[in-house]
């Protein structure tokens, strides 16, 4: 365990660090708040994400907790939270997760056994094929019906939605010309891709009070306000 935190420590910040390693180990030899991913026998190491990774992250993870919370349609989750799918598969802790209310019992005491209903990825310098490629063929097999990859870059601003057809493969779903994406799982719930990279970007109560009729608003303000 020494060694292993020491290698950790000695990672370059712009490195992924990758360790031979049954699966048995990764459960037992790193710390529960190291975001490592456990794949094809290898354990991937992160680095800590760059500011502008998680101001993306904690906008989408308070706006879509909003809407969530307010027509209880089920719980959204941030890395690291484990999603292994089958027991053969992959072990990834997506940077966003949601699981639909109807499918909560996919969560063990440890991990989600199953796929989440939609999962987030936000692109890092080292990340790009990883989640555009690796990520995108694993969570079409595994079931997880709706897939977004939001890239903040400077110069390589961009935001890609993929949704489950009929016959369980992605269809790339572009948003409208207005820059909005409207999400399939995320019933009513609606993204305007330029929020992502405004600088400022826009508050969340802002961007959840567009989300929803102004009589839902007043009356959530008004409950909030009794409790």
């Amino acid at each position: 365990m020494a060694l292993l935190e020491k290698t950790i420590q000695e990672a370059s910040a712009d490195f992924e660090l990758r360790i031979p390693m049954t699966y048995a180990q990764f459960l037992t030899e790193l710390s529960e708040d190291v975001h490592a991913e456990w794949v094809n026998g290898e354990t991937i190491l992160f680095m800590p994400p760059k500011p502008e990774h998680q101001r993306v992250v904690s906008f989408l993870l308070t706006v879509i907790r909003l809407f969530v919370e307010h027509f209880n349609l089920g719980e959204i989750l941030t890395a690291p939270v484990e999603m292994k799918p089958t027991p053969v598969s992959n072990s990834r802790e997506p940077d966003l997760l949601f699981v639909a209310s109807e499918n909560l019992e996919r969560f063990g005491d440890a991990k989600l056994e199953g796929p989440a209903d939609l999962v987030v990825e936000i692109i890092s310098p080292e990340s790009e094929i990883r989640d555009t490629v690796d990520k995108l063929r694993e969570y079409e097999a595994e079931g997880v019906r709706e897939y977004w990859i939001v890239d903040s870059r400077a110069g390589k601003e961009r935001a890609l939605f993929y949704v489950l057809d009929d016959a369980g493969r992605y269809r790339r779903v572009p948003p409208d010309r207005n820059g909005v994406y409207t999400s399939t799982v995320l019933h009513g719930f609606w993204l305007n891709t330029k929020w992502l990279w405004a600088d400022p970007q826009p508050g969340a109560l802002e961007v959840f009070a567009l989300l929803i009729e102004p009589d839902e608003l007043i009356k959530t303000i008004s409950q909030s306000q009794l409790t």
